[in-house]
């Protein structure tokens, strides 16, 4: 069998589909492992570069823009009440003051790990005492009058103090300004490098993701689907096609084995033609043998009637002419003679009529029981009425069989059981029809002398009779007809080992179907 390369063979060719498996996951579990590492790294130094920008960078260059104009607040204020004296000016100073102190409040903390940050803030801080010192604080403690004179007294100082301070916190805002920008820009590279490094985690997983189906299509779907394929052929009948796969080890041990299963198949199957061929042989030398057989015995039979009604005709001419005239010895042979050629006669007769079963008697068509039982009992209306026998029946059914049969069938077993009768009473026959699953069951049973349990069995059988010919007449044939009509016709019969008060005579009957009833003007009458 033709198969692609496996990415088992050479040196992994003894590698399981288990130990594949777990290479494959471990690989792809680190594969994952280290492209999560550089993702969440990728996005931790975002978030950093992001928390760095929010919550130090703008906010420091916030509070630093928020000193300025509390200083400038205070610088206008100082400079109103030293020219006019009026003391409205100085609540821009007091509030400019208070806000300073708020806003420095919150700038030194966030430049306390920034030397730069905290030098350039030293310095505006330092510049800022300076004038407040030297300018504010004197001129706004001092009354509307001695205000005016200091303001006027120190102008020029305090111009050139508060323009230094002006230039410090231009320098410490250019700064603020640089770095954030600086951070602005990290965080855009960042978030590019997030960004590429999350396009080549998802192109390895769609890799990974390929390189697993293609190894699994090789390494286990593919000789799978291959075995399964050679599993298939093999049993729709094509066992001439050899199973062999490629793949890891376990699978080809499988396939070895399928194909040990097939082999094994093939040879039991040789073995079973062989012995279907010689029981063929056999069954068609059987039936040849039974044809032959039926044929004999219907031969014998028929040829038989001629010479010995040729002998019960003399010896019963012998007795009625010589009756009387001979000893008594004499009479009593030629009794015996007649005897035995009217039991022969018998049973010539009753071997003829169990030899047509099946091969002459075959006319298969719908069936009145009713009717065959009426026309059974009209036959043994002198028995019935010697011996007081009352013979009663269930509603009989319509079946589909052979009228002639099914006939003798009641016959017999109705003759039987008014033959084996109980001597201390009268017969007392029913007859019982009850339908179950797809068959009718039929019960004829009697108050006779009854069957012993070891012998219920051997009544079927042909010439097998249980009492002598003098307390019983016949000749042993009439159950084994009847159970050779009934099977012929489908059935099974036996005799129930559970009835006590005489003998009851099971059979049963297929049931007539629509495929199998016949049109309604060839119902037997």
């Amino acid at each position: 069998m033709n198969s692609e390369p496996s990415v088992t063979e050479g040196v992994f060719s003894d590698w399981s589909t288990r130990r594949w498996l777990r290479v494959g996951v471990a690989t792809t579990l680190v594969v994952l492992a280290v492209l999560g590492s550089l993702g969440g790294w990728a996005m931790w130094r975002n978030t950093q570069l992001t928390a760095e920008l929010v919550d130090r960078r703008s906010p420091t260059l916030i509070e630093a823009i928020r000193v300025e104009e509390a200083l400038v607040n205070q610088e206008t204020g100082i400079r109103g009440y030293g020219l006019s004296g009026r003391t409205d000016f100085l609540q821009p100073y007091q509030q400019g003051v208070a806000e300073e102190k708020a806003a420095l409040g919150r700038l030194r903390p966030l430049v306390k790990d920034d030397a730069p940050a905290r030098a350039d803030l030293a310095e505006v801080e330092k510049l800022a005492g300076h004038w407040q010192e030297r300018i504010a604080r004197p001129i706004a403690q001092a009354p509307a009058g001695d205000a005016v004179k200091i303001a006027t007294a120190r102008v020029t100082e305090g111009k050139t103090t508060f323009d230094a301070l002006r230039r410090a916190m231009s320098r410490q805002q250019d700064h603020l300004q640089s770095e954030r920008a600086a951070t602005t820009h990290r965080l855009r590279q960042s978030e590019t490098l997030r960004n590429w490094m999350f396009a080549v985690i998802a192109l390895v997983i769609v890799l990974v993701a390929a390189v697993i189906f293609e190894g699994l299509r090789r390494g286990v779907t593919g000789p799978l689907s291959r075995l399964s394929s050679s599993a298939r052929d093999v049993a729709q009948g094509r066992f001439d096609r050899s199973i062999t796969v490629s793949g890891p080890a376990d699978l080809r041990m499988l396939a070895s084995d399928v194909e040990s299963m097939r082999r094994r198949l093939v040879e039991e199957l040789q073995f079973s033609e062989a012995s279907r061929r010689m029981l063929d042989e056999q069954a068609e030398d059987l039936k040849r043998s039974n044809t032959e057989l039926e044929q004999f015995a219907y031969v014998a039979s028929h040829d038989l009637q001629e010479p010995l009604r040729k002998v019960s005709s003399f010896t019963q001419l012998l007795q009625r002419r010589y009756g009387g005239q001979l000893d008594a010895k004499a009479d009593q042979y030629i009794a015996f003679a007649v005897d035995g050629a009217n039991r022969m006669q018998s049973l010539i007769n009753d071997l003829l009529a169990f030899s047509r079963v099946g091969r002459v008697l075959n006319d298969h068509q719908t069936v009145d029981l009713e009717g065959v039982m009426s026309r059974s009992l009209d036959n043994l209306s002198v028995a019935v009425e010697e011996t007081g026998a009352a013979i009663t029946h269930d509603a009989l059914p319509t079946v589909v069989g052979d009228a002639t049969q099914l006939g003798m069938l009641w016959q017999n077993l109705l003759s039987n059981a008014i033959k084996f009768r109980s001597p201390d009473r009268p017969p007392h026959i029913h007859i019982s029809a009850a339908r179950e699953d797809g068959m009718w069951e039929f019960a004829v049973s009697d108050n006779g002398i009854g069957i012993a349990p070891e012998f219920q069995e051997k009544v079927f059988v042909l010439f097998q009779r249980l009492h002598t010919k003098d307390a019983y007449p016949g000749t042993g044939i009439g159950l084994a007809m009847c159970k050779k009509v009934v099977e012929f016709h489908g059935g099974r019969i036996s005799i129930d080992p559970d009835y006590a008060r005489g003998t009851r005579v099971m059979f049963t009957l297929p049931v007539a179907t629509a495929g199998t009833e016949v049109a309604e003007g060839e119902t037997q009458p």
